[in-house]
């Protein structure tokens, strides 16, 4: 008979293994010693061991479900029960049961976990509704379109809720998107009805343009071509290829008509340029006749030097009052030369000065004399009075005084 801490072997080949309840059979052995019949059950001992060490180790560090992990624990506790081994069983039912108070606790965790991110699910699927809702009622067709799309695949990624509470926040959440869909595809009917109406008005639009393209009346050609632009302004967008035709083609008119006039107004503005020249030169001739000094001669070079500017053709806009204003100016100094003679000159005119200076000298020595004798008499304030009256009949004498010599004295 062979025996060890843990087991023996009796004389018929039964091998036992002690325990706090006495000896179990765990089994019989007939093909050898007894050393190798505990050897062997010891071997089956620690198998058990390394066992539920590996089984502690995947529920300490892997999330084994607490269902596989209890299952496991029932099967080596089985194993145990039953006394197939020799070692100490009492340790490992001591281990398995700390193994299902681990598993029990990361059971609780798991549901408290479980519970927290339902929360955080539920929350978070209930902010996508919120900003989808939100996004139900946006104009920002691309941008609002493609966060929805976005929101699908974050929707997808969030666990799934309770059925009823998922099955109610996702019909609201389907609601709006189908909401934004429809409001869209409303939007985008109607841009369509609008572009098509667009197509239209430019067509004619165009078509007029064309027609204009070959016109030589440049004013009202190009005044024409600027309503036809506020008009293609205000008509709206037409599908993108069916604007750019149309729009190239209007274009195009445009360009034919200005350029054309363009050659017309290059032509006319070199002709103008050496008109300018001319009439300068004219001008530059003008103004020596003053200041004037012999009235007829001066007139009639004036005359001829104006036949000469009238047969000029025109001058660039811009340039014009300067150079007119030099021939003004030149007109002007004839003209007052010619009153002024004709002021000297004239009997009349000149009887009528003579006979005004003579009443107003004629009033002013009265006035004269007058204030002597009011002075003379003592009556000063009369005498003030007179001489006040006097300073504004000596003034208007002065300036008739001045006009006589105009007349030559």
């Amino acid at each position: 008979m062979s025996s060890d801490p843990w087991g023996r072997v009796d004389e018929t080949g039964t091998v036992y293994v002690r325990t706090a309840d006495g000896e179990q059979v765990v089994g019989s052995w007939q093909a050898g010693s007894p050393e190798e019949a505990l050897a062997y059950f010891e071997r089956k001992y620690e198998g058990l061991v390394v066992e539920i060490g590996l089984l502690e180790k995947r529920v300490k560090t892997t999330d084994l479900s607490s269902k596989d992990a209890t299952a496991a624990i029932d099967h080596l506790r089985q194993q145990v029960d039953e006394h197939h081994a020799v070692g100490d069983l009492a340790a490992l039912r001591v281990r398995l049961d700390a193994l299902v108070a681990t598993v029990g606790a990361r059971r609780e965790e798991r549901k408290v976990l479980k519970a927290r991110q339902a929360e955080e699910a539920k929350a978070s699927k209930e902010a996508l509704v919120t900003e989808a809702e939100q996004l139900a009622q946006s104009e920002q067709w691309r941008s609002a379109g493609e966060r929805l799309r976005a929101l699908v695949d974050i929707w997808k990624g969030l666990p799934r809720l309770d059925r009823k509470s998922d099955d109610e926040l996702w019909h609201r959440f389907s609601h709006a998107r189908s909401a934004f869909s429809k409001r869209r595809k409303a939007h985008f009917a109607s841009l369509d009805a609008q572009r098509e109406e667009a197509r239209k008005v430019k067509e004619k639009l165009v078509t007029e343009a064309e027609s204009l393209a070959r016109s030589t009346e440049w004013a009202a050609t190009a005044a024409r071509y600027r309503d036809l632009m506020t008009e293609w302004k205000a008509a709206g967008r037409a599908q993108r290829e069916a604007e750019d035709e149309l729009w190239n083609r209007f274009r195009g008119a445009q360009d034919v008509f200005f350029a054309a006039r363009g050659e017309v107004f290059a032509e006319r503005d070199a002709e103008q340029g050496e008109n300018l020249k001319v009439k300068e030169e004219i001008a530059a001739e003008a103004e020596k006749l003053v200041p004037v000094k012999d009235l007829k001669a001066s007139r009639a070079a004036f005359r001829a030097l104006n036949e000469r500017w009238e047969a000029v053709g025109h001058v660039p806009r811009d340039a014009r009052p300067k150079v007119e204003g030099r021939m003004q100016a030149v007109e002007r100094a004839l003209q007052e030369a010619e009153e002024s003679e004709w002021r000297r000159t004239n009997p009349e005119a000149r009887a009528r000065a003579a006979g005004l200076t003579g009443q107003l000298q004629a009033a002013v020595d009265k006035l004269r004399g007058q204030i002597d004798a009011a002075r003379a008499s003592g009556n000063n304030a009369r005498a003030d009075k007179l001489s006040r009256e006097l300073e504004g009949r000596q003034a208007l004498l002065d300036q008739a005084l001045k006009g006589l010599e105009e007349f030559g004295g």
